[in-house]
């Protein structure tokens, strides 16, 4: 139970920190750090994270409603639409897959997107 609280408490703070400053919902973060850290299996490690992502960016969304005025609802709105459909057919063929398969895939997206960002002209 205190390795997951610690650990919990550490990933949430990065995850949180970095998700803000990126804009990534800090998945990329929690994912790995629960399969290697907590030893879970890659689809709960997937799950528990959306499931945190909701709390991490409504915390998110509501301090840069109340300070600023940063977000754009329109794209908000278009885009909530889409990403609320993909995410729940989504949900359902991230659990047809193989933990193996979906490590994987994971994997090969951090460093396509990563080479990506760090390629590009800022």
């Amino acid at each position: 139970m205190t390795k997951l609280l610690i650990t919990g408490l550490v990933v949430g703070l990065i995850a949180g920190l970095v998700g803000a400053l990126c804009g990534v919902g800090g998945g990329i973060i929690m994912v790995p750090a629960f399969v290697f850290a907590l030893g879970m299996a890659q689809k709960t490690a997937v799950a528990t994270s959306l499931a945190v992502v909701v709390v991490s960016g409504l915390s998110g969304t509501l301090n840069n409603f109340t300070k600023s005025d940063l977000i754009d609802w329109r794209v908000v709105g278009v885009t909530a639409v889409g990403a609320a459909v993909a995410s729940w057919y989504g949900a359902d063929l991230m659990r047809s897959l193989t933990n193996a398969q979906l490590q994987k895939g994971f994997g090969v997206l951090l460093v396509v997107v990563g080479a990506r960002m760090l390629l590009m002209k800022a």
